[in-house]
């Protein structure tokens, strides 16, 4: 399967909203990140649940929404509502994460789990046959354009391993520092989704960044 290109909407021009949206249905993307963040679990603030009910209209491909939030778990109507096609939650923040998962898909959502860069991947032991992706964070989450962590790729291959071991199709995601370089060895290492924020937002042709990622 090639793997698919998610820009995360947390890097792109605010004024300019439905213009960025346009951009992302007119591109080789396949889904659109959205980063919800709530000033507790993680140390910023981004946008909640009226900025994806205005961009559902517009928004042609699948919505992937990424909720670094404390207590997921409660709104997982909202983001079903507000047309999400996946729900990541994060393993730190879901006290009873397999009751979650389940709201997820009985809410008609793909199911995802994400993991911070000091979570390892043996937690989701008793967990991944119900998951529909993980998201490895690949930088602390919070805030975009940070440096990329090294042992990412090193984690992308083990939980590639753990996969196959159990012969599931669970997709793995991965989230920060994401470019060129550092996306071809994810796809190396065994990531289906990569998420790129600052590196196609910045580029001043985005259209031509995400058919680049694309085409590794």
């Amino acid at each position: 399967m090639k793997h698919k290109i998610a820009p995360s909407l947390l890097a792109a021009d605010f004024l300019n909203l439905q213009k960025e949206v346009e951009m992302i249905n007119n591109s080789e993307a396949d889904w659109l990140h959205m980063d919800i963040m709530d000033g507790v679990f993680v140390p910023n603030i981004s946008f909640g649940f009226p900025v994806l009910e205005a961009v559902k209209p517009i928004l042609k491909k699948p919505m992937d929404v990424h909720l670094m939030i404390v207590e997921p778990q409660k709104f997982v109507k909202e983001v079903a509502a507000a047309g999400a096609y996946m729900m990541n939650v994060h393993y730190e923040a879901s006290t009873h994460l397999h009751r979650t998962i389940g709201a997820i898909k009985e809410a008609g959502m793909k199911a995802g789990v994400t993991l911070n860069p000091h979570t390892p991947i043996s937690l989701l032991e008793d967990i991944i046959q119900d998951l529909d992706m993980v998201l490895l964070m690949s930088v602390n989450p919070g805030y975009g354009g940070q440096r990329f962590i090294e042992h990412s790729v090193n984690k992308t291959a083990r939980l590639k391993e753990m996969i196959r071991e159990k012969g599931l199709e669970t997709l793995i995601e991965v989230d920060g520092g994401v470019n060129l370089e550092t996306g071809k060895r994810l796809v190396d290492a065994g990531a289906d989704v990569l998420v790129a924020g600052s590196f196609v937002f910045s580029s001043p042709d985005p259209i031509r960044t995400i058919k680049e990622l694309k085409d590794m």
